[in-house]
């Protein structure tokens, strides 16, 4: 019998082994933060070990399956005459493109067809070509088994990128990465060294693919009888249905305090499903609640004036309403910490830091999430991160309450200018859905592009037509609200030659953010000269920053982000330093102009006397709400954590400008804020849920 187990062992021994080499990689890796005690090392080897085995077992279905219809006697006659001509009539019928894999539609009719095509013509080789059966059956052997290396080894590679993006295994992010695959495939050829590092991994997978097979060719030499095949058959349910209890009760111990411990331990292929399977939580079925009614009475002490069951409230501003232009910058993940004000010390942003000191600069602000559709979000939408997707990644997401339907009540001009293609993330969908007209790559000429990526048009393409785009507006007499989202700081962090002290070809993060500030700079540079100019406010934030992992779910440093009001002449220079979020920037920026309207904005005017400072920071899962130097954080399955805050201070800067916090775990939890937290979050899903966030 163990000679019919040889493959599936030894390629289980290859999974094993390189997962665990993966993780001594990834144990070591800059970008995990966090020392570990002995007894940390032994249980995230020792229970991994076992996770992947279990993991392995699931993955190798159709290994097994493969295996146990290698047969002698199906060529038999006239059985293998029956089975080659019910190929040919599947793969005729799939042809007719009337089958049902075409009501599905996609790329499944095509996939349907190449595989009944390929086991048509390897079903006819076997059969009409006896003599050379054996030969034939080892190849596809051979090609199998690599097939299966070279899937364990590529997963091992995807895992490390990833790590490297991000500083955990796989999320929900690695999800979203695989429905927007053209863009992702080109970020890594454009990021990465991909023939030498392609050509390492099909060398390895050689290698090892030659092991095994010479090792596991028992097998075809001796094919099991059907006796043996129903043994074989036994063995693996057992520990198939074992491996289904055994995986998630593992994951279960995936509970250190220390998060780099828990990514550690989990295998990231189980961690991707978890991902695909919940890219929508129930709030209401994974975290603690409370009744709706008590929820939106809480929420009412916050949102004073609000109507029952509803954010729905009057602003009212005393003075008369100014209707100036607005642009609002989002940068792509450009966190706090890379301007000198924040401390940083390589002169990264100089244009921005001295934008900042002209500016009503909020030194306190916190991006709500770390992708950048909670970015686009919180300041479209300004409300609390719910649990699961971004409202913008939603099927139900258009005619929302945003801030882009209070411009147009205002008689605005409503559009989103994105440099790269706003199919990406449901942009499009999302942006025209709600009123926005959408300005994105396809509507550039040929001669408006100077240098793009896989991303899109550089920065500074993105500056010049969006002047072209205002100037535009403009000449219409009517005010415009301009939404743009920059590109350029994101991997490959390519962008033209010449403009920075840091080459291109360097493909740093450092040269992405400054190219970035570079290009901000031009645009201003164009911006005074236009007619428009003295009568526009420019607001500037980030959309995230540039990692989110560290040593807790939530660490407070991956949330700071930059985040300013320009208007010369009309806003003077200031520093804010209460706490905010990033839903409150654009209810600031209506105070600021005076606007009466009816709001549903979870976000506040920050600058009004009667502003409770908080904050949100999220990921998918896990939701945080930052006040009175607590972090509140509810999570699945009904969790709840906080954590003192303890300023680290950075004597290079100011006290407005700190950037590190100690999380402290807290032994007793104040219940008045986790009621407060869970009445934003819960409301807030109770809202979308309900479509009692549509626009009015």
């Amino acid at each position: 019998m163990n000679k019919y187990l040889t493959p599936f062992k030894n390629l289980a021994i290859i999974y094993i082994v390189i997962s665990f080499i993966l993780r001594i990689i990834l144990l070591f890796h800059p970008i995990t933060q966090s020392n570990f005690s002995v007894v940390e090392i032994i249980k995230i080897f020792i229970l991994s070990i076992a996770s992947d085995f279990f993991v392995f077992v699931i993955a190798s279905t159709f290994l097994w399956l493969y295996l146990l219809f290698l047969s002698n006697s199906k060529f038999n006659k006239p059985w293998g005459y029956f089975l080659f001509g019910g190929y040919l009539l599947l793969f005729v019928y799939i042809l007719s493109g009337k089958s049902i894999l075409n009501e599905y539609g996609g790329v499944l009719p095509t996939l349907g067809l190449i595989f009944v095509g390929v086991k048509t013509v390897l079903m006819g080789l076997l059969l009409f070509l006896p003599k050379h059966r054996k030969q034939i059956r080892f190849a596809v052997f051979s090609f199998t088994i690599f097939l299966f290396v070279l899937l364990i080894i590529q997963n091992a590679v995807s895992e490390f990128f990833f790590w490297n993006e991000f500083g955990v295994k796989y999320n929900f992010i690695a999800v979203d990465y695989l429905v927007y695959t053209n863009t992702v495939i080109g970020n890594i050829l454009e990021s990465y060294p991909v023939i030498p590092l392609f050509t390492s991994v099909g060398i390895i997978t050689l290698l090892i693919t030659y092991l095994i097979v010479k090792r596991s060719k028992i097998y075809l030499d001796y094919l099991p009888s059907l006796w043996d095949k129903l043994k074989i058959v036994g063995i693996y349910i057992v520990f198939f249905i074992i491996s289904l209890f055994a995986i998630p009760n593992l994951a279960k111990l995936e509970n250190s305090k220390n998060v780099f411990t828990n990514e550690l331990q989990a295998n990231g292929v189980y961690k991707f499903y978890l991902a695909f399977m919940n890219s929508e939580l129930d709030f209401y079925k994974f975290y603690n609640t409370i009744d709706d009614q008590k929820a939106f009475a809480e929420l009412k002490k916050q949102l004073q004036n609000s109507s029952e069951n509803s954010t729905l409230r009057s602003i009212t501003n005393d003075s008369i309403e100014i209707k100036k232009n607005v642009v609002l910058i989002t940068m792509e993940s450009l966190s706090a910490s890379y301007m000198k004000l924040y401390g940083n010390e390589e002169n990264l942003t100089p244009f921005l830091d001295s934008l900042a000191l002209q500016s009503l600069n909020f030194s306190n602000f916190y991006a709500t999430g770390n992708r950048t559709v909670r970015g686009l979000e919180a300041v479209t939408l300004c409300i609390p991160p719910t649990p699961g997707e971004s409202v913008i990644k939603r099927k139900d997401n258009n005619d929302k309450f945003s801030t882009g339907s209070i411009f147009r009540s205002k008689g605005y001009q409503v559009k989103y200018l994105y440099g790269g293609d706003a199919f990406f993330d449901n942009m499009q969908n999302f942006f025209s859905g709600n009123g926005y007209d959408v300005i994105d790559k396809t509507t550039f000429s040929p001669y408006e592009i100077t240098f793009a990526n896989i991303w899109g048009v550089c920065d500074e393409d993105m500056a010049k037509k969006a002047i072209k785009t205002m100037n535009e507006e403009a000449k219409t007499g009517k005010p415009f609200f301009n939404h743009w989202m920059t590109v350029s700081n994101h991997r490959p962090f390519t962008y033209p030659d010449g403009k920075i002290d840091i080459p291109s070809d360097a493909k740093s993060r450092n040269g992405g953010i400054k190219y970035t500030d570079y290009a901000l700079k031009q645009f201003f540079k164009m911006a005074k000269k236009q007619t428009w100019y003295e009568n526009t406010v420019f607001v500037i934030l980030s959309d995230h920053c540039a990692s989110s992992s560290g040593k807790t779910e939530l660490p407070m440093d991956k949330y700071h982000i930059p985040a300013m009001i320009y208007a010369p002449g009309f806003i003077a220079p200031k520093n804010e330093n209460k706490l905010m979020s990033q839903i409150d920037l654009m209810p600031t920026l209506f105070g600021l102009l005076h606007f009466n309207y009816k709001s549903k904005f979870y976000g506040q005017d920050v600058m009004k006397t009667d502003y409770k400072p908080r904050a949100f920071i999220a990921t998918y899962e896990d939701l945080g709400f930052i006040k009175e130097d607590v972090l509140t954080i509810i999570s699945p399955v009904k969790k709840e954590k906080q954590f003192d805050l303890e300023m680290v201070k950075n004597p290079k800067t100011s006290d407005d400008f700190q950037l590190i916090y100690n999380e402290i775990p807290r032994k007793k939890i104040d219940k008045s804020l986790v009621l407060e937290a869970t009445s934003y979050y819960q409301t807030a899903t109770f809202m979308l849920k309900n479509k009692k966030y549509q626009k009015l």
